[in-house]
């Protein structure tokens, strides 16, 4: 974690890892038996690197269909994918609400910017009102099609958040995301859990 100021005055989260317990594998443990199929099936179809085109902006009916072109014997599997996108959802990560709640009534503003499908993030957003009605404004990558830790997504957020760099803090659960962050003159954390958060948000002068 940097600094440029001691005492940064808003806040500004990633989504999943750090909100909402996100993992592809939540979903696919439903429609396939553990073992050696389904981690083949995660690391070699629905990959990361293909699931990064939503968050760029790319439509599920596009890449879908080229990933079935691609692996037709998985078809129904990857169509899943799109209708039950929530289901890759686990739930809020164990303390965050309540952290998010004490900054909230603390008067932080607090803001997120999250590398997410544009096209799935409204029906997810739906599912956790009472979290994220406590945000001013979300910043979606794929409504955008920038992603972290690109340089102009930081930017483009401050911009259109209104928040000033310095005053600013962010907490993301991957390193690099952070390092995106830094280098546009935020504050960075990475994120491990809430308690580690929570203190080095108090270290800072947040109210928590």
């Amino acid at each position: 974690m940097t600094s440029d100021v001691p005492n940064p005055t808003t806040v500004i989260f990633d989504i999943g890892g750090v909100l909402v317990d996100w993992d592809p594998r939540f979903l696919y443990e439903k429609l396939m038996p553990p073992g050696a199929a389904l981690d083949a099936f995660l690391a070699e179809v629905v990959t990361a690197d293909w699931h990064f085109q939503h968050d760029a902006g790319r439509p599920f009916a596009e890449t879908s269909a080229e990933l079935i072109a691609r692996f037709p014997h998985h078809a129904e599997l990857i169509a899943a994918w799109g209708p039950r996108f929530n289901e890759s959802n686990r739930g809020l990560v164990p303390g965050m609400d309540t952290l998010v709640a004490e900054l909230d009534q603390g008067g932080v503003p607090l803001f997120a910017i999250t590398n997410f499908s544009g096209e799935f993030f409204p029906g997810f957003r739906a599912k956790y009102p009472a979290l994220f009605d406590r945000f001013r404004s979300i910043l979606v990558s794929g409504d955008e099609k920038l992603v972290k830790p690109d340089l102009a997504i930081y930017r483009l957020a401050l911009e259109r958040f209104g928040v000033a760099a310095a005053t600013a803090v962010f907490v993301d659960d991957r390193a690099d995301n952070v390092a995106g962050a830094e280098a546009a003159g935020m504050t960075g954390i990475v994120f491990t859990d809430a308690a580690a958060l929570r203190s080095s948000l108090r270290g800072l002068g947040l109210p928590v």
